[in-house]
C-alpha cells in the first residue's frame, strides 16, 4: 500500500522536503512508516523521542494500523516549548533517564518552579509473590532476578491513569503531570516506569509524583513477573478499584 508522509519544521528542514510518499507492506502500522521514512533520511532519526503521530488529521500511536492511501503526520515539537498538561503512555519502546529531561521539558512553563521526576528500575532482589505465585518463588527463593516481563490492559491501564491525574490534580492542584509505563521485557537495571510532576512549588509536585506512583502501582492493570534463569514469579496483590480514600493512604 502507498501513504503519504507530511514533515514540518525542523523535520522539512532536515529532510529536504514536505511530503514523502512510502510503499509499505499491508498491515503497516504508524512506526511502520516512520522506520521507513527514517530509513531514507537517516538524519531525522535523533528526534524520535519528542515525535508525536498524527493518522488523517487526528493523534495516533505508533501501533495505529494503517491503509491504503492514509496521510501520516510526523509531528515534532510545538511552538511554545513546554506547558503540556498531560503525558500518559504505556510504552513497549525501552526508555532511560533521560526521559526525565524530555517530560519535565514538555510539561513545565515559565511558571513553574518545580519538576519531580521519579525512575522505577528493575531490581536484582525479588519482590512479593502474587497470590498463588508462594510455591514457585519459593523455589526461586535465594535466586536474583533477572528481567522483569510486563503485560497490560493497553487502554483500560490510560483511563485509569487519567483518573490519577484527574485525583493529583483535584488533591494537590497540580495540572501538569506524566506517567509512562513499559511493557514488554524490562533488563536488570533498566527502568520499568517514569513519574514527572510539575508545579509552581516543590512540596505538590513532591506529592504528586509519590501519589502518582503508588496509585499506578496499586490500580493500573500492568502485570509484572520476575524473570529467573528457570522460570518466573508473578508479583503483586489484588487491583485496587478506586483511589485511596486520603494522601496519606497512598504513603
Amino acid at each position: 500500500m502507498r501513504v503519504r508522509v507530511r514533515l514540518f519544521a525542523i523535520q522539512r528542514e532536515l529532510a529536504g522536503t514536505r511530503e514523502v510518499p512510502l510503499d509499505l507492506a499491508d498491515g503497516a502500522t504508524v512506526v511502520d512508516a516512520w522506520d521507513a521514512l527514517v530509513a531514507l533520511h537517516p538524519s531525522l532519526a535523533p528526534g524520535r523521542p519528542s515525535v508525536r503521530f498524527a493518522r488523517n488529521g487526528a493523534y495516533a500511536d505508533e501501533a495505529t494500523p494503517l491503509a491504503e492511501g492514509d496521510e501520516v503526520a510526523m509531528i515534532p515539537p510545538v511552538s511554545g516549548g513546554g506547558g503540556e498538561r498531560r503525558i500518559l503512555e504505556v510504552r513497549a519502546e525501552p526508555f532511560d533517564a533521560a526521559i526525565l529531561q524530555e517530560l519535565g521539558d514538555r510539561l513545565a512553563t515559565d511558571a513553574d518552579g518545580a519538576v519531580v521526576g521519579f525512575l522505577g528500575r528493575t531490581r536484582v532482589t525479588p519482590g512479593t509473590p502474587a497470590p498463588g505465585q508462594e510455591a514457585e518463588a519459593a523455589r526461586h527463593e535465594g535466586r536474583s532476578v533477572q528481567a522483569l516481563e510486563y503485560e497490560a490492559l493497553e487502554s483500560m491501564a490510560i483511563d485509569v491513569l487519567g483518573s490519577i491525574a484527574d485525583e493529583v490534580e483535584t488533591r494537590f492542584g497540580v495540572e501538569r503531570l506524566a506517567i509512562v509505563h513499559r511493557t514488554g521485557e524490562v533488563p536488570l537495571g533498566d527502568i520499568s516506569v517514569a513519574i514527572v510532576a510539575v508545579s509552581p512549588h516543590r512540596d505538590a509536585a513532591f506529592d504528586a509524583a509519590r501519589y502518582a506512583i503508588d496509585e499506578t502501582k496499586a490500580r493500573a492493570p500492568i502485570w509484572k513477573a520476575e524473570q529467573f534463569a528457570d522460570g518466573h514469579v508473578w508479583i503483586g496483590e489484588p487491583a485496587r478499584s478506586g483511589p485511596s480514600a486520603s494522601p496519606e493512604e497512598s504513603a
